[in-house]
């Protein structure tokens, strides 16, 4: 299900020409309406559901309603984002909760050269998935599961 946004919560990032979902929406969907200062998804139909307007947002103002099969009618998913992390808080329909807690990249954007560093001694054919282990040791960071209500 595509993006939508909280008018109650969105203040249009207090004013600027651009706000931040505009800024990190991949497919250039996300709009401000000048006239009321509020940030819209003006085609909705082509939202792929990425979630980075949602994490980008300062006030919290978008969410993604999920499809059934992901989360269940009536449930939830929201993530917050902090400088070293993403929290997804997930509330099932029963009230329980979820939460799990996923490293983000901590290096500058550009600083990585993936010809020599992400890949290197990586062998696509292995069929190993990139976070699984490898004959070389290399693993990435793997989520951390926080359970409760």
């Amino acid at each position: 299900m595509p993006s939508f946004v909280d008018t109650q919560k969105c203040d249009g990032c207090k004013g600027g020409e651009k706000t931040a979902c505009m800024y990190i929406c991949p497919s250039d969907l996300m709009v401000l309406n000048v006239e009321t200062m509020k940030a819209y998804n003006q085609e909705p139909d082509q939202c792929w559901e990425c979630y980075s307007c949602v994490k980008i947002c300062p006030q919290g103002a978008i969410a993604v309603r999920a499809y059934s099969d992901i989360v269940p009618l009536g449930g939830v998913v929201q993530p917050l984002m902090s400088s070293d992390s993403i929290m997804w808080t997930i509330q099932f329909r029963n009230g329980n909760q979820q939460r799990f807690k996923f490293p983000i990249r901590t290096t500058a954007e550009g600083s990585i050269d993936p010809k020599n560093d992400a890949h290197k001694g990586k062998d696509i054919n292995n069929g190993l998935l990139t976070d699984e282990e490898h004959d070389n040791g290399f693993s990435l960071a793997q989520p951390i599961a926080i359970h409760g209500k």
